[in-house]
């Protein structure tokens, strides 16, 4: 593993934990359409709070899967290849409620980081 990659594994990671745990009911400026918190914007996107919790399930799953990645390698690609689709999900969210670029900017960074992370950590094993 690469230092550059365990630290784009990191990253998305705790990006993604922040998002959901810290940032969750607030207002960051790169909510999806009028939202002032997740569940409105999962609201401005069609989803239900089922689709949401199920969402933010994978989503800190996937970022659990990253952390646990320090101990089990193996973990750590199909977490990142996970986390990115999930991102470009997202950023399929927000063209859909024709958002402007600037919010995508998170989900393609994490996006990114997923793939540096994937690429850049290789094939290891335990």
């Amino acid at each position: 593993m690469s230092i550059i990659g365990k630290l784009a594994q990191t990253a998305a990671a705790f990006w993604i934990l922040n998002v959901w745990f810290n940032r969750f009911n607030k207002d960051t400026g790169y909510r999806g359409g009028n939202a002032k918190n997740m569940v409105e914007e999962f609201e401005e996107y069609g989803m239900s709070k089922k689709q949401m919790y199920a969402v933010g399930a994978v989503k800190v799953g996937l970022a659990g899967m990253l952390l646990a990645g320090h101990q089990y390698p193996r973990l750590v690609r199909p977490a990142s290849i996970g986390l990115a689709g999930m991102m470009l999900g997202a950023i399929g969210m927000h063209i859909k409620v024709k958002d402007p670029i600037k919010r995508s900017l998170p989900a393609a960074t994490v996006a990114g980081l997923s793939v540096a992370s994937a690429v850049l950590n290789g094939n290891s094993s335990d």
